[in-house]
């Protein structure tokens, strides 16, 4: 079903999916379905990174993001750190430039940043030797979870020639949505994103082609391979962007009578966290088509492959 053969992944950094290749994508996900044998057997767990030093620096919350890039290289036998953001000099006034470029100066080789700051992955990149991964900017992109995202798919539909994805919710505020846009286009699959006509922003339709927008989140779901739900982004959206919690639930609610109109066995998807009741009604979260859980173990797999990926670039 895939359409691409893996290529050689020879960047400093993972900044984004917007400008790689098939090629490179379908490489990290190859990379990926060798890590997860590690997690399923620990036995088959290594110290290949035993020299690597990788540091974590999260400005924003994180769980399922942080925790699996630690589990990832801790399963690679790295050390792996976390830059407390609290508790570190930034609450001093040190700026990110100046965290990065003395850490870099303690030889650290992989910084792994989510910023508020749209870019701020791109502008640290270039002033460290450290490879550094974006694990998400402002608005821009997630790069990581869509790959999570895309290497689930893989393993459940076989590839992404031809599918369609319907993405739904919070369009406007979500990274997520526009790494998996990036991604899956690259890679054959048609996207289509719906909400409330508040929450998508107006350039999302012409974001690439086979992407198209609604506000009818049935007709987005129709015949769709895969429906994947957005968290209602409390802390970025402002108040007129629809009335309430129960008005979104009702008009854009993934429920089991909407998935009946995607394709049978359609797989459902959410990033996290999720607002169970909000986004997805418990049925469907809990359902046989839902990998919700299964995309939290991928990441882990996703997150080791691209620590052996860029460290052996080094």
């Amino acid at each position: 079903m895939d359409a691409y053969s893996a290529a050689p992944y020879l960047r400093k950094d993972l900044l984004g999916l917007r400008d790689l290749t098939g090629g490179e994508i379908v490489r990290i996900l190859d990379v990926a379905a060798e890590m997860k044998e590690r997690i399923d057997n620990p036995a088959k767990r290594s110290d290949e990174l035993r020299h690597a030093s990788i540091v974590t620096l999260f400005y924003e919350d994180s769980t399922r993001t942080k925790m699996s890039f630690m589990m990832a290289g801790e399963y690679l036998g790295a050390k792996i750190d976390d830059l407390g953001i609290q508790t570190s000099s930034v609450n001093k006034g040190e700026s990110l430039l100046d965290t990065g470029v003395n850490l870099d100066h303690m030889g650290i080789n992989v910084m792994v940043l989510r910023h508020r700051m749209t870019g701020a992955p791109h502008f640290l990149a270039k002033n460290v030797k450290a490879s550094v991964i974006n694990a998400g900017d402002g608005q821009n992109e997630h790069p990581t979870q869509a790959l999570l995202d895309l290497f689930t798919i893989r393993e459940r539909l076989g590839g992404f020639d031809g599918l369609k994805v319907a993405i739904l919710g919070d369009i406007t505020h979500s990274r997520v949505a526009r790494s998996n846009v990036f991604a899956l286009t690259s890679l054959g699959a048609s996207v289509t994103l719906a909400g409330p006509s508040t929450l998508i922003s107006g350039d999302m339709a012409g974001i690439r082609e086979n992407v198209s927008v609604t506000s009818d989140i049935r007709a987005a779901v129709s015949d769709a391979d895969v429906v994947m739900g957005l968290r209602v982004q409390h802390e970025r959206r402002s108040a007129a962007a629809f009335p309430d919690l129960r008005e979104y639930t009702a008009f854009f609610g993934i429920t089991e009578e909407v998935m009946r109109c995607a394709k049978a066995g359609a797989l459902v998807m959410h990033p996290g966290p999720m607002n169970r009741g909000v986004e997805l009604s418990a049925e469907v979260i809990d359902s046989e088509q839902s990998v919700i859980y299964i995309q939290a173990k991928n990441g882990v797999a996703v997150r080791m492959a691209l620590l052996k990926i860029l460290t052996d670039t080094q």
